[in-house]
């Protein structure tokens, strides 16, 4: 059996050796092969010279370079392509994500389980505002979208072989990885366990100093679901009945009962509340079309620079 594990990372030089480390502790005593696919996001860093270091001495390193920064996203895709395990296990390299639950993952791999999800019962080193808005974004986006996201479950999964060749044959330009992961379906299971706080570093998508978090969370949003125009729609529904209503009524209180008050602040209220619900339609209509635009254009959702121990390539 081969399984390769993927890693998506920029700038984390201070990280890799500990993590190269841990992974070898864990998977060496098992009874498979394996290999190690590291996807640079183009860092700035020593990370690519490490790895390269790291390589001389173990070839189950591979490395696949990105011509510019492409995101989390795009490099697990690249990685998930290139990756020729039977199972695949893809995960952050910040070391929150505890390698040393592998053996676990493949204990449920073996059992037939093509998804294997990871659960946190405990988050170390997150503060708890941070936890109370993640909670409800997870609720909010399992309310109106077609597909069912365990909450507390990141980017830390094991996929079997027909898994990853159905999430790769989708070839999203802007994949929503937990939401593809459970759209595809298959047999799916859970394991819990204990998230540490990150080994060392910082945190690249801090929630109040990054778009990061917002990003994901609308396109979470729009991924899997049409509600949002729904919800522009009837709102503007109501709105347009609303100054219906509030239409007769003006005319009903001056031709019938005599009564007319130019009330400015009321027209006021109307008129912001009003342009405000057209602006907020006009936004959820743009993202949707943005998503369109990005589609038709149809770019790749990558552009790799160099691929180093992928079939048999070296960097030139």
């Amino acid at each position: 059996m081969l399984l390769s594990v993927v890693f998506s990372f920029r700038d984390e030089e201070e990280v890799l050796p500990e993590l190269i480390k841990r992974l070898h502790n864990t998977l060496n005593p098992l009874d498979l092969t394996y290999e190690l696919i590291f996807v640079n996001d183009a860092s700035t860093d020593a990370s690519l010279q490490l790895l390269l270091k790291h390589r001389d001495e173990d070839k189950r390193i591979k490395i696949i370079n990105m011509s510019r920064r492409f995101g989390v996203a795009p490099c697990t895709m690249a990685g998930l392509q290139c990756a020729k395990g039977d199972a695949v296990v893809y995960m952050d390299t910040d070391l929150q994500d505890p390698p040393e639950l592998i053996p676990k993952l493949l204990e449920e791999f073996k059992k037939g389980v093509d998804v294997v999800n990871t659960t946190r019962i405990k988050r170390s080193g997150e503060n708890a505002f941070k936890m109370w808005l993640t909670k409800k974004a997870y609720n909010l986006i399992n309310s109106i979208s077609d597909i069912d996201i365990p909450k507390n479950t990141g980017d830390f999964k094991l996929l079997s072989r027909r898994a990853v060749n159905e999430i790769v044959r989708l070839n999203e330009y802007d994949p929503f990885m937990r939401g593809l992961v459970r759209w595809v379906g298959f047999n799916q299971t859970q394991v819990l366990y204990k998230r540490e706080a990150r080994f060392a570093g910082k945190a690249k998508f801090p929630l109040l100093k990054s778009l990061g978090p917002a990003k994901e969370f609308i396109r979470g949003l729009t991924s899997f679901s049409e509600l949002p125009l729904y919800i522009a729609l009837i709102l503007g529904f109501l709105i347009s009945l609303g100054a219906f209503v509030y239409l007769i009524g003006i005319i009903i209180t001056r031709v019938f009962m005599g009564m007319h008050k130019p009330g400015w602040p009321a027209i006021m209220v109307t008129m912001l509340f009003l342009g405000g619900t057209i602006l907020f339609s006009i936004g959820v209509l743009g993202i949707y079309i943005g998503r369109i635009h990005h589609d038709i254009k149809n770019r790749p959702l990558y552009i790799i620079e160099s691929k180093i121990g992928i079939d048999g390539e070296e960097a030139t």
